[in-house]
């Protein structure tokens, strides 16, 4: 009688306690838990992710257990299946009960999918999704009135924008973005150039066609970042490692933190004024409490 053939060994980078069904229903694992390499790239760049936003999940755990999160853009939801398997699913009965992930997806297609998805894996009490832009999302009756996390991972064009005001509307606690492509600002820059040509040495950064649209992409990550610390958040900038495909590589964090917001205030209006950008003020709104400073109260 011929040996039992020995199970072969996972892939080392399947973190433990990832379910593996869910993995493959992701079409990130083969039937025979194999990892091509994209498939692998795409896991390295959700678990480096997934290092970022766990303690942030455990910070909100100790002062409450209905812990909310929303993704925009969530597209398959590779990053919302995979934190509600690696981190809600263990969570005790009574905070997973009113623990939940909002997938927030403007393609119906994909919203049944992961609908039918989480109802198969018995994530459905725990994860919702939603076919809404992230402009509608903020109105939406649909999504609770204050929620803690918020994700925006290559949100296109304004999404990021829109996901920002989401999350200041919401009283978020954190946000973490992976911005992407936004052509407004090289847009506006393009446009007042010519105007702005004899009168502003500046210009010469943007002078050319291809400094237009990489000069105008880091200038509209910063002024979210400055918008952000003008609504009292401290805000962290890195490079997400593992996003090896793409260019767009920035990873903002952000945390209310109460802080004062006055001087963000004044330096983004100074880059707005500088850049020739005024008419940019109603997209990288500030706070009102920015003139005088004031406190107020702290997300929960």
């Amino acid at each position: 009688m011929k040996p039992n053939k020995a199970p072969e060994a996972l892939p080392p980078e399947i973190r433990p306690g990832q379910s593996l069904a869910l993995l493959q229903e992701l079409h990130i694992l083969t039937r025979d838990n194999k990892l091509n390499q994209d498939s692998r790239r795409k896991l390295k760049q959700v678990y480096h992710l997934y290092q970022f936003i766990e303690p942030l999940l455990n910070e909100l755990r100790a002062d409450h257990p209905d812990v909310s999160l929303v993704d925009h853009g969530a597209g398959k939801s590779y990053l919302g299946f995979i934190l509600y398997d690696l981190f809600f699913k263990g969570l005790p009965p009574e905070e997973k009960q009113g623990a939940h992930i909002y997938g927030i997806e403007t393609r119906e297609e994909l919203v049944q999918k992961s609908t039918g998805l989480a109802k198969k894996l018995g994530f459905d009490g725990g994860m919702s999704f939603l076919p809404l832009s992230v402009a509608e999302s903020t109105s939406s009756t649909l999504l609770p009135a204050q929620v803690d996390i918020v994700t925006a991972l290559h949100a296109c064009n304004t999404a990021t924008d829109d996901a920002i005001d989401f999350a200041l509307k919401k009283r978020a606690k954190y946000m973490v973005l992976v911005p992407c492509c936004q052509a407004e600002i090289a847009s506006v820059l393009k446009k007042n150039k010519g105007r702005d040509m004899g009168r502003n040495p500046l210009t010469e950064i943007w002078r050319h066609p291809i400094h237009t649209r990489e000069f105008g992409s880091q200038v509209t990550n910063v002024l979210r970042c400055l918008q952000l610390e003008a609504h009292g958040y401290q805000v962290n900038v890195t490079e997400l490692v593992g996003w090896e495909h793409s260019m767009k590589n920035e990873l903002i964090i952000a945390t209310y933190k109460d802080l004062p917001r006055r001087r963000p205030t004044e330096r983004l209006q100074e880059v707005l004024s500088t850049l020739g950008l005024e008419e940019m003020g109603q997209r990288f709104y500030t706070s009102e409490l920015a003139k005088s400073d004031a406190l107020t109260t702290e997300p929960t």
